[in-house]
């Protein structure tokens, strides 16, 4: 039975794959900050099948202690899912709080390449993979989205780079970059539900269930294929012309 690790594993996307892998017989190793709610997933689907590790992906102290702490049959890893992340203010850069682009920063780039670095020769010593949570935001700019797009650019390259480092030994590795996904990511963003309503109203995002099946989907594709990129939108959302600012 294989292993994934899945970061970021207290609600959204990180929860839903962690039932989807469940679901498909795979051990689940869970992780987040959030202690009360990856006890409560892990009681609703199977503590033989999730193991909940709570710490702060950011704490790499704390990183390194809850690895060590696996007990079997969670200690050979087949493949990690990098989902952690957040997204802080939709304000312009000139009014963006510096502290909010340090914790995207910590957050999305920092901690991702953390926990990547020391799971890479276990990786490597069972052929495993690497499923990083992306974004549409790493290729198509938007106001407000400043550092956000810019740590989910770095994790669409550092995938991509990835490839090339470790070909040859087995591994493979994958950037999805979901569009409009109804979770808690903006009312963590705005702080606010009316704004997160606003912005999926009648829109029929995705879900993430929906983006849940899809790393399933290339996690368990034939050893010898790698899904190098995948872009994901609800059909109701499009690409947005060039902005232009006309003087008065």
């Amino acid at each position: 039975m294989p292993t994934v690790l899945v970061t970021g594993a207290t609600a959204g996307i990180g929860a839903a794959t962690v039932r989807a892998f469940a679901a498909a017989g795979w051990h689940v190793i869970a992780t987040g900050r959030r202690k009360d709610r990856l006890e409560s997933l892990t009681t609703i689907i199977s503590e033989n099948r999730v193991h909940p590790l709570a710490f702060d992906v950011r704490d790499e102290a704390a990183l390194d202690e809850a690895l060590a702490s696996l007990p079997e049959p969670f200690r050979d890893l087949d493949l990690l899912v990098n989902n952690a992340g957040l997204a802080l203010g939709t304000e312009p850069a000139q009014d963006a709080a510096l502290s909010n682009w340090q914790t995207m920063i910590d957050t999305n780039i920092t901690a991702l390449v953390s926990v990547t670095h020391k799971l890479l020769p276990q990786l490597i010593a069972r052929k495993g993979g690497i499923i990083n949570l992306s974004s549409v935001a790493a290729s198509y700019p938007y106001a407000g989205g400043n550092v956000y797009g810019a740590t989910k650019a770095f994790v669409r390259q550092f995938s991509l780079n990835l490839r090339s480092d470790l070909l040859g030994t087995g591994v493979r590795v994958t950037s999805i970059e979901p569009g409009m996904v109804e979770t808690e990511f903006t009312l963590v963003r705005t702080g606010s539900q009316e704004a997160s309503d606003k912005l999926y109203g009648g829109v029929n995002p995705m879900t993430a269930e929906d983006i849940a099946k899809t790393i399933l989907w290339v996690a368990e594709q034939p050893a010898h294929l790698n899904i190098n990129t995948l872009e994901l939108m609800p059909v109701n959302q499009a690409f947005a012309g060039f902005a232009v600012h006309r003087k008065g």
